[in-house]
């Protein structure tokens, strides 16, 4: 009896142990599967199948506020000065680039084009002075350009036959009519300088010519005084004679005689020489050449060189210029 009472203890004691594990792994297995998968498991509660509980509704996400961006204005651009037309000093001020539009621009600056036309033009470190503004004559004022005598030009050797051009008390005499273009000068190499022009040192080939005891040095059809530091070209001396010119001279017929023309320069052969003579009035010429300036007298514009004017002319279709003889009208 004692044995049988021992081993229905044993038995009993096994059979509580083996509920008690039972139970806690049933429970664990149930409370796994409520918590598990996103809420969504089976409960086991009764030993039925339970629905799944409904999800949750999405979560509204709350308003997020940004803050405003607030953009920089635009950079205001500095004011932009720029020189005006050749380096003449005026300015252009544009206004600063600012989204107000109602500035206004100023554009009163006076462009000073009293220097347009005066070129001082380097050639070999040498300066010179082309002037070729216009001179206009002004009766009213008694502004005449030097012209209180006549000029230096050997009259025609026939009559005109048009009348001449009246103006401020003096006549005008040409043989062709006028015929108004802008004056271009001619460039003959770089041996030829135009008057005014400074050199330090002359050519081994200039020679020395003696006119009226005054001493010139002539070399390649351009004729130069002795100033400080070096030589200076001026208008040829009337009677300067010398023994060759240029081949690039042109012959002018002046109604009796050839003339040799080159650079502005009358030559007539004399014997084996050459001898500088004044233009004669009525000359036709093709060129003309720097340091002239254009000289406006009433509605004609002349080319001037010291005291001789030219007329622009055309002859057979040809852009000529025509020595001017000026007298005083009486």
């Amino acid at each position: 009896m004692k044995s049988i009472s021992k081993t229905v203890k044993k038995l009993a004691l096994v059979m509580c142990l083996t509920g008690a594990f039972l139970f806690i792994s049933v429970d664990s297995l149930a409370q796994r599967h409520r918590g598990g998968g996103g809420g969504g498991g089976l409960n086991r509660g009764g030993g039925a199948i339970q629905s799944r509980p409904a999800r949750p509704a999405t979560q509204s996400r709350p308003n997020v506020t940004r803050p405003s961006t607030t953009r920089p204005a635009t950079t205001t651009r500095p004011a932009t000065v720029r020189p005006g037309a050749n380096n003449s000093g005026t300015k252009i001020n544009r206004p600063t680039n600012n989204s107000n539009r109602n500035n206004t621009v100023n554009r009163n600056n006076t462009v000073n084009r009293n220097n347009v036309g005066n070129r001082n033009t380097n050639i070999s470190g040498n300066t010179v002075n082309r002037n070729r503004n216009n001179v206009n004559i002004n009766v009213n004022n008694s502004v005449h350009v030097r012209n209180n005598r006549n000029t230096v030009v050997r009259p025609g050797y026939r009559p005109y036959t048009r009348p001449p051009y009246v103006y401020g008390g003096y006549r005008y005499n040409c043989y062709h009519p006028y015929y108004p273009r802008p004056y271009v000068p001619f460039y003959w190499g770089p041996v030829w300088h135009p008057w005014g022009f400074f050199v330090a040192t002359l050519a081994t080939t200039a020679i020395i010519v003696s006119v009226e005891n005054n001493k010139y040095h002539y070399d390649q059809g351009v004729w130069y005084t002795s100033t400080n530091g070096g030589y200076t070209a001026v208008p040829a001396p009337v009677g300067g004679t010398v023994n060759n010119i240029p081949s690039g001279a042109e012959t002018v017929n002046t109604g009796t005689v050839n003339n040799y023309y080159y650079g502005g320069t009358y030559y007539e052969k004399d014997g084996e020489k050459y001898t500088v003579v004044a233009p004669t009035a009525g000359t036709i010429v093709e060129k003309l050449p720097e340091g002239g300036e254009e000289v406006t007298i009433g509605d004609v514009k002349y080319v001037k060189f010291g005291e001789t004017y030219y007329q622009p002319v055309q002859v057979d279709g040809k852009d000529k210029y025509e020595v001017v003889q000026v007298e005083k009208d009486s």
